[in-house]
């Protein structure tokens, strides 16, 4: 075992480790601070000093404690004294953030010396993650050509994310849609139709250019905005897309389009919104978006159903129209719409409103930024607070959303004019695009450029610039994320390769529930340590190789719960600002050995200790210090004889409880720091078991007359012992939680009241007892039954549980579990699943209905066995596509109605599998409707050879019904992407080839030939791929 280290110098661990990065993903301003000049901060300096909170005469003596509040402000006059020193109308809300961030001891006034240090910490910080940040994880560009657009620029390229396949439409200026795949293969042409008025010319090409295009993704439509005042609205629910509305007749051009649904509810109302060349909104409100955008009348003419504006009335039960006049002087070229507070931001180029935000309602304050020369692009991010403009020069500017007389950042680094600019706010990057073809990416928090991506399109030549369309950037952040760039007809991929925060979770090793802030912590093998909100269940803030690359082994919450404390496998402990990620302290380390427990008791006084058998102190009460040393005086020394794995504090009988590897487990009091007691298993034992886990039952050691009973519970090995610390009896008993042999429970953690007990074993199962009347005392013990009653048990995880914790959320209790499966889950104390951290489906904990139990009727390890079902089903091989058309997905092979050898192909394959069906299987086909009795054969290959033969495995002879989860709701009804399913086929061998088997090679060679050849003709198809 590794000794007590006294390096020369013991802060050595600290300055070689990898600097720990910081991502706040919503909910923080971060530009308040950056908006802080030279001048504002000695302003500032002047404001604590004025301020005297303890008011005495000369010859009085202060204590030392008021003496903390001089020179300090509260936050009135800290409010007061920023909007003095700046001249500027901060928000309120934005001001407490910043103030909560530095009252970390929550007593309500910030020194200037914390003021001070704060500053000097945040920019600090800044200058670590950006040596963090040197590798950009982005890939080089890959370059394709639009050969059907004709040398037309593309205006917009859309996603169309929530219509599996993934798939990608660009629009070209004269109204060309061409369908991508996800590997930018371009797949269809579509095109605008012409004008209602000349039927005629209803086939003709479209005479017009388009200004913008929005996708609609809760009904499934593209909107495409042209010059002719019109909106062309496309049906993108199939394959086969076709224009199904045109609405014509707008009061003037709509120049910019923006759309928005709400994602929990997307048959509620959503919006259209547009910009017009006058200057003004429009907002087309869709009341019933799942029955139908507009009335659409039964008619035998063909082509998209004609709208005329004026006449928008006649749809008043689905549509209502809203016009918000004289928002700019000049056209806009931007829009965006902001749920949370109802925002319309809009752009133009307009030098006294380039940028506007305005409310729906128009009943707020509008804020308008008055910048020469106007603006050409715009991106803002809520969360952050964040604007970032660019205009008619190579700058890009970002802004406070509620400062508009100055930037609090000016990016110098183009040599053309900015075109496009793009917030990614998990990453905490810009991106800018210039006319020169030029892509940089910025880091927010320290404003430099970290790469600079020259686009080598093969339309760009010296002295020519050519044509870009009006938003040429497109971030696509789905499973595989990328940076889409346009150039006249040319398109650019760069794939943003997924770092640790955007790839699946590591493997979790603690976690524990913060009840002030409402989050819940996790952290992981990697070093990362995440805050969850617990409402909801989405990511907050994640702070990335907080230990450099060491493992957080434990952690802990200070007295005000607004500090984190954790602990690496490598000896060191940091202290953690959990509002805004600042790691505050670096405690000393006493050995290289790991920490396996810290508590925090009162006065925020740490206490430590692990594998080095010493109990180490810290103290971090009035410390401004980043290094704080340890306090080695607990005066008893070593007195374990193995590696401590376990520790918890009783506060109320001021007692702590230690257990080591070799089963031993002192209770030592706080007061003596010396052992009082020493409780052991059998002595006769050889081997005693590890204790993992040890949990005080802090309200039964409240009570003085339930102190003679347990109060004090170990975990060792899967054994889960009671002890009694003020009886004359230690041991009043123990029961073996898990189901199987040889398990560990690793998980123990208890309500409030001492009434539930939640253990968390090695297996994955979760298991809820009653232990209200449950060792109470010893007399108790001796008659009563050995086990507490089993309320609840499930298998919530497919691996090892690490931890467990019993939360409390508005009066309803919850159960916290993280797992080596890379899942932290929250679960009711029924057994239902609430959800897992990070999972793209929120939820809402006080509506249950959004919880995962009642969603699917199912758990996370069936939710990911179905997923792996699913995608071993759907894996298929290179050389297999998916056409446009009325086609059948076939590995190899593509069936269409205008391809009768591939027709009669998929027949005979029918008729086969007909007759090889097993008796059982006619039986259950009788019962089935025709499309299910005759399911075409799917197979991942054409077998071919003298012995062969196709054999259905018996979870495949009952026919499968078309489950809710693989349909789109369209309208009232329901279209499912994939009718027939295929059942897989298996080679036997050493089988008797019989004359009938003749047929069934003679029909495999012929899906061979097929096959091959189409894969071979590839480039003469009229078709391309969709998908692998």
């Amino acid at each position: 075992m590794n000794t007590l280290k006294r390096h020369e110098d013991p802060w050595k661990v600290y300055k070689e480790e990898i600097p720990s990065t910081v991502q706040h993903f919503s909910g923080r301003s971060v530009c308040l601070l950056e908006s802080l000049q030279s001048s504002h901060l000695r302003s500032l300096m002047q404001s604590f000093f004025r301020q005297r909170s303890v008011r005495s005469k000369p010859n009085r003596r202060v204590r030392a404690r008021d003496r903390v509040s001089a020179n300090s402000l509260s936050f009135e006059d800290f409010l007061s004294s920023l909007k003095e020193a700046t001249g500027q109308d901060y928000r309120r809300s934005d001001v407490e953030e910043l103030f909560n961030e530095m009252d970390i001891t929550c007593e309500g006034r910030v020194g200037w010396q914390t003021f001070n240090a704060f500053i000097l910490q945040h920019y600090k910080h800044i200058k670590d993650s950006m040596r963090a940040c040197k590798h950009v994880p982005i890939s080089q560009p890959s370059i394709h050509h639009c050969t059907y657009n004709k040398q037309e620029p593309i205006v917009r390229v859309l996603a169309l994310s929530q219509s599996p396949p993934m798939r990608y439409i660009s629009v070209s200026k004269r109204g060309t849609l061409i369908v991508w795949n996800r590997h930018l293969n371009n797949i269809k042409p579509l095109e605008l139709c012409a004008g209602p008025f000349n039927k005629r010319q209803y086939r003709k090409r479209f005479q017009g250019w388009t200004t913008d295009a929005v996708y609609m993704a809760n009904v499934h439509k593209i909107a495409v905005a042209t010059l002719s005042r019109s909106i062309h609205f496309f049906d993108v629910t199939t394959t086969c897309s076709f224009e199904q509305v045109h609405l014509f007749g707008l009061s003037h051009i709509p120049t910019a389009l923006c759309y928005w649904y709400d994602t929990e509810a997307p048959g509620e109302k959503c919006v259209l919104m547009w910009g017009d060349d006058r200057g003004s909104v429009n907002l087309l409100w869709f009341l019933q978006p799942f029955k139908g955008l507009f009335e659409m009348p039964f008619t035998n003419q063909t082509g998209p159903v004609q709208v005329y504006m004026p006449d928008i009335h006649a749809h008043s039960a689905l549509v209502s129209y809203q016009h918000i006049p004289n928002i700019h002087s000049e056209p806009i070229n931007r829009i965006l719409y902001e749920p949370h507070d109802e925002l319309i931001i809009t752009s133009s180029e307009s030098p006294s409103s380039s940028v506007v935000i305005i409310d729906v309602n128009q009943k707020k304050e509008e804020y308008i930024w008055r910048i020469e020369k106007g603006v050409k692009c715009f991106d803002f991010s809520f969360s952050l607070g964040l604007l970032a403009t660019a205009g008619a020069g190579p700058t890009v500017r970002l802004w406070n959303r509620y400062v508009t007389s100055r930037p609090t950042a000016v990016l110098h680094s183009h040599q053309t004019t900015v075109v496009d600019v793009l917030i990614h706010q998990a990453l905490g990057k810009i991106f800018s695009y210039s006319k020169d073809a030029v892509l940089k990416l910025w880091d927010i928090p320290s404003q430099q450029c970290l790469k600079t991506i020259p686009l080598q399109f093969p339309n760009i030549h010296l002295g020519f610039t050519p044509e870009h369309g009006s938003f040429p950037l497109l971030l696509s952040l789905t499973a595989d994320p990328v940076l889409l760039v346009t150039c006249r007809e040319y398109l650019a991929a760069l794939h943003l390769h997924k770092s640790e925060s955007s790839s699946t979770s590591g493997i979790y090793t603690c976690a524990l529930y913060n009840p002030h802030l409402q989050q819940v912590i996790t952290a992981c093998a990697d070093s990362t340590l995440t805050l969850w909100d617990v409402k909801a269940g989405i990511k907050r803030m994640e702070i990335r190789n907080a230990h450099g690359k060491e493992e957080v082994s434990c952690m802990a919450l200070d007295i005000h719960q607004r500090r984190l404390i954790s602990a690496a496998t490598n000896g060191t402990i940091k202290v953690w600002n959990l509002l805004n990620g600042l790691n505050l302290h670096k405690l000393e380390t006493v050995s290289s050995a790991e920490v396996t427990g810290v508590i925090c008791h009162h006065d925020n006084q740490l206490l430590a200790t692990g594998w080095s058998r010493l109990i180490s102190r810290y103290s971090i009460a009035f410390s401004d210090d980043i290094y704080v040393k340890a306090d080695l005086s607990w005066k008893s020394g070593r007195q374990h004889r193995e590696d401590i794995l376990a520790m918890d504090y009783c506060p109320c009988l001021e007692l702590l409880a230690t257990g080591s590897y070799d089963g031993e487990i002192i209770i030592w009091s706080m007061a003596l720091q010396k052992p009082i007691t020493r409780l052991q298993t059998n002595q006769q034992e050889t081997d005693h078991l590890p204790v993992h886990r040890l949990l005080f039952l802090q309200r039964r050691a409240q009570q003085s007359h339930l102190r003679s009973g347990a109060v004090l519970i170990s975990s060792q090995a899967g054994f889960v012992r009671w002890w009694s610390v003020c009886g004359p009896r230690h041991n009043l008993g123990q029961f073996y939680a898990p189901d199987g042999s040889n398990e560990r429970v690793m998980g123990l953690s208890t309500d409030q009241e001492n009434s539930l007990l939640v253990t968390g074993d090695t297996a994955g199962f979760i298991k809820v007892w009653d232990i209200s009347q449950y060792a109470l005392n010893a007399v108790d013990m001796e008659s009563g039954e050995d086990l507490p009653q089993l309320m609840h048990s499930w298998r919530g995880h497919e691996r090892a549980i690490v931890s467990s914790e019993v939360l409390v959320y508005e009066s309803q209790l919850f159960i916290l579990s993280a797992s080596l499966d890379r899942k932290a889950c929250l679960w009711t104390t029924q057994g239902g699943c609430v959800g897992c951290f990070g999972q793209e489906q929120q939820w809402d904990l006080k509506n249950p209905d959004t919880y995962q139990t009642n969603r699917e009727r199912t758990s996370p390890i069936k939710e990911e066995e179905k997923e792996r079902t699913e995608d071993s089903q759907s894996r298929v091989s290179a050389g297999s596509f998916i056409c446009w058309g009325e086609s059948s997905e076939v590995t190899g092979t593509s069936f269409s109605a205008g391809n009768s050898q591939q027709t009669e192909l998929a027949l005979d394959l029918q008729r086969l599998h007909t007759a090889l069906e097993t008796p059982e299987s006619e039986c259950m086909s009788d019962r089935s409707s025709s499309l299910e009795k005759f399911p075409l054969p799917k197979y991942s290959k054409v077998l071919s050879g003298d012995h062969v033969e196709m054999k259905m495995s018996a979870p495949q002879r009952r026919p499968r019904g078309i489950g809710r989860e693989k349909i789109c709701r369209f309208g009232n009804e329901f279209m499912p992407f994939q009718l027939l399913e295929l059942p897989d086929i298996s080679e036997l061998k050493d089988v008797p080839l019989k004359p009938w088997k003749l047929k069934i090679r003679q029909i495999s060679s012929r899906g061979t030939e097929v096959s091959s050849g189409l894969l071979s003709s590839e480039d003469s198809l009229h078709f391309e791929t969709l998908d692998d």
